[in-house]
């Protein structure tokens, strides 16, 4: 099984036609990914025209003016958003407003501010939102909804939840022949819609999953938020990374939410926190990667 999206996801592109959308729509359809259209109010009754790489080729994709007519005339349930930052606000508000049920959000360097307002507003009509400044969501061999390389793993036993994209494919690579049920960056900016618990407790309730890897950095408190819950309700055995061991206090570290204040925060502490409620803790992928194969007979 799957978390959060499977092959029946029915997945519209806002941002279609520009260069980074239509880049990333043509390595998600190539990924079997089902796109049933994009979105741009000035290009609206086109269509756009990828190379899927099957018998089929090439795809038309139509462009719809607004995320209410794509869904109406699709039946999209999914969104992926790639448009600037400065539009991105608009772009998941319009997408929760729409009925979206799971809108991802691709765009880094969103203001803060206006991802406290979709969020708030995806909780609100109980859309689920991924991201914003993250990688997407992977179900392989089903759904590849984002930016992360479906090349490098395949359908497995384990679940990925993640704060950086890049440790997200370090990781998949790595386990690569045990492989993944789904794969999912949840950014690592301050403020973000799906949390670590959110999908600790997906993965839990799918009995596809064996084994859940979470990889967290420094800055706020989710990870030990994370150990609390997982005291309480995970049956699953979860392996840790944490980015940031050596990371100086008072400086930003790659993600905007990447940033130790006194005590607080550290790598050290959240590892802590997790070890202390029996959640194994690697100090670089690699070793993290040693322990699910050590917990998995593998």
């Amino acid at each position: 099984m799957s978390i959060f999206v499977n092959s029946d996801s029915r997945v519209i592109v806002q941002g279609m036609t520009g260069a980074e959308g239509r880049k990333h729509t043509a390595r998600m359809l190539a990924s079997g990914t089902h796109i049933v259209g994009g979105t741009n109010p000035r290009k609206a009754g086109t269509f756009v025209s990828f190379s899927s790489g099957g018998a089929d080729d090439p795809v038309e994709i139509p462009v719809f003016g607004t995320v209410a007519e794509a869904r109406e005339k699709t039946g999209a349930n999914v969104s992926v958003i790639f448009v600037p930052p400065a539009f991105a606000k608009g772009a998941a508000l319009e997408a929760i407003d729409a009925g979206i049920e799971t809108v991802v959000v691709i765009t880094e360097g969103i203001p803060v501010h206006d991802s406290v307002e979709f969020v708030h507003r995806a909780l609100e009509k109980g859309t689920r939102l991924i991201g914003p400044n993250c990688p997407g969501i992977i179900t392989p061999d089903e759904t590849n909804v984002g930016i992360t390389p479906a090349d490098i793993t395949g359908t497995g036993r384990i679940g990925l939840v993640s704060k950086s994209g890049t440790l997200t494919y370090q990781l998949m690579y790595e386990l690569r022949d045990i492989g993944f049920t789904t794969g999912l960056g949840i950014g690592g900016d301050p403020v973000v819609g799906t949390t670590h618990i959110d999908a600790l407790a997906a993965f839990e309730e799918d009995p596809d999953t064996d084994l859940v890897v979470m990889i967290g950095e420094i800055g706020g408190d989710a990870e030990e938020r994370a150990a609390q819950w997982i005291s309480k309700n995970m049956t699953k055995p979860v392996v840790a990374y944490i980015a940031g061991f050596t990371a100086p206090e008072g400086k930003t570290m790659g993600h905007a939410g990447a940033i130790v204040s006194g005590s607080a925060g550290t790598a050290a502490a959240k590892a802590q926190a997790l070890e202390a409620v029996g959640v194994r803790v690697g100090r670089t992928p690699s070793q993290t990667a040693l322990i699910v194969r050590e917990l998995l007979g593998q």
